[in-house]
């Protein structure tokens, strides 16, 4: 693949990350006494994450320092700090920056939704407006045709812990 359109696919994820923090902004906002997420709670940053290579790339490029040092134990995200904090904040991937908020997709063409247990305050989700809930399908779909200029469609997937060096 030509670097440039390497480049172009990097970019973009980029650029779609950010229009992603503008999206969820509102519903943090508006849920932000129910959202106890902050910097130090770590308890969905799994071990086992996979991100799309393009993604993956991103990390690398913005982040190569924090991918000299030696990840976080097993168990843990490879990306936090011994404090909890994400090394790669600014270039974290899709999954991370819509964590902890309502969510919302279709399966078996039923609605479900789910939140972070540490969210979750007790009341129906259903209740919830479909406006406070981040909805799954979208972005991922944008992402794969990101990944697609890269791999040409096979969606190739990296393990977190495998962006380190050494």
């Amino acid at each position: 693949m030509p670097q440039d359109a390497r480049d172009r696919a990097v970019a973009y994820v980029e650029r779609l990350h950010g229009a992603v923090d503008e999206l969820v902004a509102p519903i943090g906002a508006k849920l932000s006494a129910r959202l106890v997420c902050r910097k130090g709670c770590s308890g969905c940053c799994a071990d086992d994450l996979s991100i799309f290579e393009v993604e993956a790339e991103l990390i690398q490029r913005r982040h190569p320092e924090a991918l000299l040092a030696p990840p976080a134990p097993p168990g843990r995200c490879a990306m936090l700090t011994p404090d909890g904090a994400c090394r790669v904040y600014s270039a974290r991937p899709y999954v991370c920056r819509t964590q902890g908020y309502p969510l919302r997709w279709a399966e078996d063409e039923a609605e479900k939704r789910d939140i972070c247990p540490l969210n979750d305050d007790g009341s129906d989700l259903t209740e919830l407006p479909e406006a406070l809930c981040w909805t799954l399908g979208p972005v991922e779909r944008r992402l794969a045709s990101a990944q697609a200029l890269i791999d040409g469609g096979e969606g190739r997937r990296v393990a977190i812990r495998d962006l380190f060096v050494g």
